[in-house]
C-alpha cells in the first residue's frame, strides 16, 4: 500500500477512498512530451534511467444505494514483454479489501478509457479464459473509446482486449454514446486528447463536485496547459479540453483526482499570484 491509498473524504451524500493499484514507473520524457526535463524534473525528479513514478489511483465511491469503482489499475495479466518492463504491483484487490469493500460488492465500474493501466482489473484469468473481476458489476466506457481499441492506431500497443471485449460481448460492460449520468449524482462527459473519447467522471452531491479527470490532467505536475504527455494522440484537443475543463472547475471550486499522481489522489485546482495553476491539497 503507497500513501495515496485509504485517503478518505466525504462529498455529500458519497463516501469516497482513493484506492491504488500500486506505484510504476515511466520514462520521463514521455510523461512531459515537449516540455525540457530541466523544466519537469524540478516537479517530478527522475532516476538514473530516466524513470518517474506514477500512480495507478482508482476511486472507490459508496452511498446507500451504490457502490461504484472508477478506474480499474493495471491488474495482473499483462503480456510477458510489458511486464518486464512495467513491473505491475497489482495491489488494488488488497487496497479494496482494506476498504471493506470485496469485488462482489461492486455494483459499477466505469473506465474512463481502455489503455490497460485504466482497466487491467475489469478482469482476471481463469481457465484458458477470462472472468470479470466484479462479478455483479455494470462496466461503463465510451462506444466510441471501444471502437478506438480495435483501429490499430498508435497507442494499439495499450490495448488488450481480454480486459474488455468479453464484457461487451456478455452485455456485461454498456457503451455509452456522451455525457450521461450513470447513477444519481455520478455521470460521465467526454475530454477528448488523450484519446478522442475519454471521459471524465463528474460525482456531485451536496453542492459540491469532485471530478475525476483522468488522463487529461494525469498528476498535479501536470497542471499547465501545455504539459502535455507525448502519449495523447490529439495535442491541441487536450489543450482545449483542459480549457474547458478549468472554465467550470476553477470559478465552481471543484476537487480534481488525478488518475497517476504518486503522492495526491486529489486535490482543488487554482491560478496562483502568478497565473499558474497551482494544487491546493485538501
Amino acid at each position: 500500500m503507497h500513501t495515496v491509498s485509504m485517503k478518505r473524504i466525504s462529498l455529500g451524500d458519497f463516501e469516497i477512498t482513493a484506492v491504488s493499484d500500486g506505484l510504476y514507473r515511466l520514462d520521463g520524457g514521455t510523461y512531459f512530451g515537449v516540455v525540457p526535463k530541466s523544466v519537469w524534473s524540478r516537479k517530478l525528479p527522475a532516476d538514473d534511467k530516466n524513470l518517474v513514478p506514477s500512480g495507478l489511483n482508482s476511486l472507490l465511491v459508496r452511498n446507500a444505494d451504490h457502490t461504484v469503482l472508477i478506474e480499474a489499475g493495471m491488474g495482473n495479466k499483462l503480456p510477458e514483454k510489458a511486464a518486464e518492463i512495467y513491473h505491475p504491483p497489482a495491489l488494488l484487490l488488497e487496497n479494496l479489501a482494506a476498504a471493506g469493500a470485496a469485488p462482489e460488492d461492486i455494483d459499477v465500474v466505469i473506465n474512463t478509457h481502455l489503455h490497460f493501466d485504466h482497466c487491467g482489473w475489469n478482469t482476471v484469468r481463469k481457465g484458458t479464459g477470462v472472468a470479470p473481476t466484479f462479478p455483479k458489476a455494470t462496466y461503463y466506457v465510451q462506444r466510441g473509446e471501444w471502437q478506438h481499441a480495435h483501429e490499430n492506431q498508435r497507442d494499439a500497443p495499450s490495448f488488450y482486449g481480454e480486459n474488455y471485449d468479453p464484457l461487451v460481448e456478455s452485455g456485461q460492460m454498456k457503451l455509452l454514446e456522451g455525457t450521461q449520468e450513470i447513477v444519481p449524482g455520478i455521470s460521465v462527459e467526454v475530454y477528448p486528447g488523450h484519446t478522442r473519447d475519454l471521459q471524465a467522471v463528474v460525482i456531485h452531491s451536496g453542492g459540491q463536485t469532485l471530478c475525476y479527470i483522468s488522463d487529461l490532467i494525469p498528476t498535479t505536475a501536470h497542471l499547465e496547459l501545455s504539459w502535455l504527455m507525448a502519449f495523447d494522440l490529439y495535442p491541441v484537443e487536450s489543450m482545449e479540453s483542459r480549457k474547458r475543463y478549468y472554465a467550470r472547475a476553477i470559478p465552481e471550486n471543484w476537487i480534481t483526482a488525478f488518475t497517476h499522481d504518486p503522492e495526491l489522489p486529489w486535490a482543488r485546482v487554482v491560478k496562483d499570484e502568478k497565473g499558474k495553476m497551482a494544487a491546493l491539497p485538501l
